[in-house]
């Protein structure tokens, strides 16, 4: 089991036991998360549907290709949201992406930020990459700042990369280099 302890979070691989919990953080969001999100259809919002994605990103963490965390509140250890550090690639790229969610409630605590700084330390020094990557909506002012108080760029413009909701949407792609960290 990995766990990264911060101090307002620590992140703790999700486990099939944690599926009850994270759908009700699913479902407590849905609304929230789907601005930037794809809206997804009523079976995401299961219990098994979420069990069957947990396991899944078990196996794929077993490859070393992918690592799902949950965000949990250092104080009262509720599931506050999540974040994964997918898509890995090996050399010549050494590259992976990041990804995360934090519960509406939860918002401008830091913890987005704390989260996203663990995994990135985690994504340089344990799993050895050489660079993460991150997509956001140029909407997405909270996400955005998030990414540059951890010491993340912008690289640029991807015009109409993602398709959320029916639109094809423009993202910045923001990374950061093991040398920048």
């Amino acid at each position: 089991m990995i766990l990264l302890e911060g101090e307002k979070c620590y992140l703790r691989i999700l486990t099939e036991d944690d599926a009850t919990m994270f759908t009700k953080v699913l479902i407590a969001n849905k609304k929230y998360w789907s601005v930037f999100e794809p809206r997804q259809e009523p079976g995401f919002y299961t219990v098994s549907r979420q069990r069957e994605k947990i396991r899944e990103s078990i196996y794929q963490m077993r490859d070393r290709r992918e690592y799902n965390f949950g965000i949990f509140d250092a104080k009262t250890s509720e599931l506050i949201g999540h974040i994964s550090l997918y898509s890995i690639k090996r050399l010549p790229f050494s590259s992976g992406f990041v990804g995360y969610s934090i519960d509406e409630r939860q918002i401008g605590r830091g913890i987005g930020t704390e989260a996203l700084r663990l995994v990135t330390a985690f994504a340089f020094n344990s799993v050895a990459l050489h660079r993460v990557e991150a997509y956001v909506s140029p909407r997405n002012a909270g996400s955005i700042a998030v990414l540059e108080k951890s010491g993340y760029l912008r690289e640029g413009l991807l015009r109409k990369i993602l398709y959320i909701n029916g639109v094809w949407e423009d993202h910045y792609m923001y990374a950061i280099l093991e040398d920048d960290f």
